[in-house]
């Protein structure tokens, strides 16, 4: 076996050897395009074109890992690291992606469907290099090179041996094995960086670098716009009086997580941190909070490659989104080699990559999330040429999450670790931005206590219904009955957790895990932003707790809409549970988001406390059903599962989801919610969008200073 040196030197070989042949490539190709070809193979021209493009793209990326070997990226100006940042991006942004190959439609008009899509996935998988090189990842970089240099010696074989193009069967299987043969090494790559505070590149950044001059961004590898710039400096600005308040609230609401549950946090070893670029102010204050508490803080990179997961929805560190449709055409490439085969090696190596890194993952805490929001609306293009999974692999990646999630419960306990999240808002939310930011922070930081209290009378007497009655009005067609669970004991349980700023910040909800038998109806929101997808009369349909229909309206095609609302609300599963059934009472956020005209942009985090939501999925309890949870008052929370949860310990592969997605009717379009007692009479709890149930009257304030 070799050793360690050993090793780096085959892959600096490797590397050297790769990076030769590379720029052979557009040479070769200039050759064929400048020749005159007889009409049999002018098929090549186009494929000639796309090889010496995204050679040349490559090529890029590989000049950027050498100018950081050498230190390069300190000794440059801001303007010009500017400009190399723009240049690695410049293929997939507007105005150059409708001429990209990783643009599928671009590619599949070029190279036709079969080779199309999947050269367009190769030059998607190749930009992941961009994040190696920053971080001197060396044999990352060698397996993504190796890959375009061995698809593009297929076509050269294949015309100078047949004159013609190769197999495109044997195209996939080469794509299918990279997937296959470097999926352990990437996920043991992943799981070090998901758990070992020792893997240290992004927080050696953050606590290091002088984060007033500003070119420390452009050393993330990340795609840096004015947005991350403006976010550094106006957080440069601020006293730190208001930089640690923003930063205790947010690791404080950690901490507390932990103690409201009865959970241990001094059994914990490391937390993570996940954010937006522009924020490292607030970070590094984060990152001492949380070394007082004894933790040692994990932050990773939001995964670039298919291999690492790579998804529309960011989880990890992240600056700009270059282009959002480019991330959406390329959501499902998988679909290009996902089969049964494929997801049990991945389970296996899954597995194997925990294992490797168990005593870690036993002491990890969790997630401590800072959400950025206020970015335009994005509402995807839905293109024929995507790559999408099939019907057989949708049922494969629902079967791949619910088994992947069971064996991260394995080794990172539910019912040991918490978490917390909290949202603020980015410059490109317009030119109130400042005002808007200080108007979040004071959201943020409401006192709970007050919360508490007025929580409490609505949860004594939804202790008391059957079930919840919930219509809309105006245009929202919500029509809903959400069944309750029967309280055996009323003066020692509850059915509602009252939530105040602990692991969702900011404050203002009480919520429960509905009883699916007799939780019927409609939930319909006329407009609403969902993961960072946009939905227009977004529609479901549940009976017995189960969604039985779902609809939406951004695309004139029902199908298309149909497909929109399983991809991305019921992540390819058949139906989903109500798990979640809530009443937001933030009001404050409601007003606040009415006069600045951003309600529809708000994160889920602010925007589930601004009138009911319901959450299609896992309850909030996932694991954690058997610990007792008990509210201020003294009460145990009951209504911590229903009849699918309930499967865990007869089917545990059907008890959990591995989603959970909130959906908020806002109060302007809530017409009636009101407690059904079991003799049938109701006692009104919100009409017409205000709350008139006797001692929530303060309420209410926030509506009559906006009137």
């Amino acid at each position: 076996m070799k050793n360690e040196n050993e090793r780096t030197e085959e892959i600096r070989e490797r590397l050297a050897l790769g990076r030769e042949r590379l720029s052979q490539i557009p040479v070769e190709a200039a050759s064929i395009l400048g020749g005159k070809l007889p009409s049999g193979e002018q098929a090549f021209l186009a494929f000639a074109d796309y090889f010496a493009k995204t050679a040349k793209i490559i090529g890029l990326f590989m000049e950027e890992y050498d100018l950081i070997a050498c230190g390069g990226l300190e000794k440059a100006s801001e303007e010009e690291l500017a400009g190399r940042n723009r240049r690695l991006y410049a293929d997939v942004l507007p105005g150059n992606y409708e001429k990209s190959y990783a643009n599928p439609r671009f590619a599949v008009a070029a190279l036709g469907k079969e080779y199309g899509q999947m050269l367009s996935f190769l030059a998607a998988e190749e930009r992941s290099l961009i994040a190696f090189a920053y971080e001197q990842d060396a044999e990352s970089m060698v397996i993504r090179l190796e890959l375009f240099l061995e698809v593009y010696q297929m076509f050269v074989c294949a015309r100078e041996e047949e004159n013609n193009l190769p197999d495109p069967e044997q195209v996939k299987d080469t794509l299918y094995w990279f997937a296959s043969d470097y999926s352990e090494i990437m996920l043991e790559k992943n799981m070090r960086a998901t758990f070992d505070w020792k893997e240290d590149f992004a927080r050696k950044l953050i606590m290091e670098s002088d984060l007033t001059d500003l070119r420390y961004l452009y050393r993330f590898g990340e795609y840096i716009t004015e947005n991350e710039r403006h976010m550094a400096r106006y957080l440069n600005s601020l006293p730190e009086e208001k930089i640690a308040l923003m930063a205790d609230t947010f690791t404080e609401g950690y901490r507390i997580g932990f103690a409201a549950t009865g959970k241990d946090i001094t059994k914990k070893k490391s937390v993570n941190i996940r954010y937006f670029l522009g924020f490292e102010r607030v970070v590094r204050r984060a990152v001492e909070n949380f070394r007082a508490m004894g933790l040692n803080s994990v932050i990773y990179r939001a995964p670039q490659s298919i291999l690492e997961g790579r998804k529309l929805g960011k989880n990890g560190y992240y600056g700009a989104i270059a282009n959002k449709q480019f991330e959406y055409d390329h959501e499902y490439d998988q679909a290009l080699f996902y089969d049964k085969r494929y997801v049990n090696h991945r389970l296996e190596n899954y597995r194997n990559a925990l294992e490797s890194v168990k005593e870690l993952a036993a002491v990890h805490g969790g997630p401590a999330v800072i959400e950025g929001f206020g970015e335009p609306p994005f509402e995807p293009e839905h293109k024929e040429e995507d790559l999408r999974l099939n019907e057989e692999q949708q049922k494969l990646s629902v079967l791949f999450q619910s088994k992947a999630g069971a064996l991260m419960n394995e080794y990172v306990k539910g019912e040991e670790r918490s978490f917390t999240i909290i949202a603020f808002p980015v410059p490109e939310i317009g030119d109130n931005f400042e005002e808007i930011f200080d108007g979040v922070l004071k959201i943020n930081t409401l006192d709970y206590k007050l919360y508490q209290g007025i929580q409490q009378k609505l949860i004594d007497v939804l202790d008391q219904a059957r079930y919840v009655r919930v219509r809309g009005m105006g245009r929202n067609r919500t029509d809903l009955r959400i069944a309750l669970h029967t309280l055996a004991d009323p003066q020692k349980e509850t059915n509602f957790e009252n939530c105040v700023a602990d692991v969702n910040i900011p404050v203002g909800e009480v919520f429960t895990s509905p009883v699916l038998k007799g939780t019927d109806g409609k939930l319909h929101v006329t407009k609403v932003y969902l993961a960072g997808l946009k939905y227009l009369d977004l529609e479901i349909d549940f009976r017995d707790g189960m969604v039985s229909d779902y609809t939406c309206a951004n695309f004139d095609d029902p199908e298309e809409n149909r497909k929109f609302v399983r991809e991305n609300v019921l992540y390819h599963h058949d139906t989903l549970p109500m798990g979640e059934f809530a009443i937001g009472t933030n009001t404050t956020a409601y007003v606040f988001a009415e006069k600045y005209g951003i309600a529809d942009i708000l994160p889920v985090l602010i925007a589930e406390k601004m009138g009911p939501h319901f959450a299609v999925g896992d309850t909030c309890y996932s694991h954690e059903e058997d610990l007792a949870t008990y509210n201020p008052d003294g009460k145990r929370l009951i209504a911590k599962e229903n009849e699918v949860s309930a499967l865990r310990s007869t089917d545990p592969g059907k008890a959990y989801l591995n989603c959970h997605t909130d959906i908020t009717i806002p109060y302007d379009e809530l017409g009636e919610l009101a407690a059904v007692h079991p003799d049938g009479t109701e006692t009104m709890i919100i009409r017409n969008g205000r709350f008139v149930l006797a001692g929530c009257e303060e309420l209410n304030r926030a509506f009559e200073k906006q009137d």
